[in-house]
């Protein structure tokens, strides 16, 4: 799949490919943890480790964890944004940083404006994937509410123009490139990153290869490569992640 098959819809479509359902709770959500923590390198911290992994995405914490988590996230999907409000904090600290659980955020892309912010989060790198990502799904409501305000004209242009011209299009709408230049992310460097055809390619990429696993929608969750259902939400993953370390 090609980045100009991507489609470009109205603002309502943004809701799409996101999953509604959390899952149930689970008592053993309320367990301890009682695997041994795997201490860091030169006495770090876990979280602080970030790598590229070969399918795309980016990794935190220690490679070799016993339980690798994989995260199909969109940053246009708000049940994405509510995880990581509700999870993202207790799954680093009670998790990631203790070297038991690896999580990696692979980008699954839905259209025009999640590959915006997608390229930007994904533009400084190792470094920053991670704080932009976070920042961007705190701040979700803001930006995609300034491009679903734009002028329809404005929109309905975006039709005509390449794709690296809609990302930048998108970004100025939804104040996006100034967003990221407060964040360590230059305008000129943006600008880049929004036009950089091998980024947009793997992207797209990424899509076709996670359609191997059936994700129901996003956030969409790997527990060591099997997919984990009806855990969309912090409250019912949680348990399988403990499940996971107790096996």
């Amino acid at each position: 799949m090609k980045a100009s098959t991507l489609f470009l819809a109205s603002a309502a479509l943004l809701a799409t490919a996101c999953n509604g359902e959390k899952g149930a709770s689970n008592a053993a959500a309320g367990a301890e943890v009682t695997a041994t923590p795997v201490a860091a390198p030169n006495n770090g911290d876990w979280s602080t480790i970030v790598t590229r992994t070969a399918e795309g995405g980016f990794l935190m914490g220690n490679p070799n964890a016993k339980v690798k988590l994989v995260e199909f996230g969109s940053m246009t999907c708000p049940h994405c944004a509510e995880f990581e409000e509700q999870g993202g904090k207790p799954l680093v600290d009670n998790y990631v940083k203790k070297g038991l659980v690896s999580w990696e955020f692979r980008n699954f892309v839905r259209d025009p404006f999640d590959m915006t912010a997608t390229l930007l989060a994904r533009c400084g790198g190792e470094a920053n994937f991670f704080g932009m990502t976070r920042t961007l799904f705190h701040d979700q409501r803001n930006w995609m509410g300034k491009i679903q305000a734009a002028d329809p004209a404005q929109l309905q242009a975006l039709q005509g123009q390449s794709p690296a011209q809609q990302f930048s299009t998108i970004a100025e709408l939804g104040g996006l490139k100034a967003f990221a230049a407060q964040r360590g992310v230059p305008r000129a460097k943006a600008d880049q990153c929004l036009a950089n055809q091998a980024e947009i390619d793997k992207l797209v990429q990424m899509n076709s290869d996670a359609g191997a696993y059936n994700i129901p929608g996003t956030p969409a969750f790997l527990i060591n490569n099997l997919l984990v259902e009806n855990a969309a939400g912090w409250e019912a993953l949680e348990p399988k992640i403990k499940e996971a370390l107790a096996s």
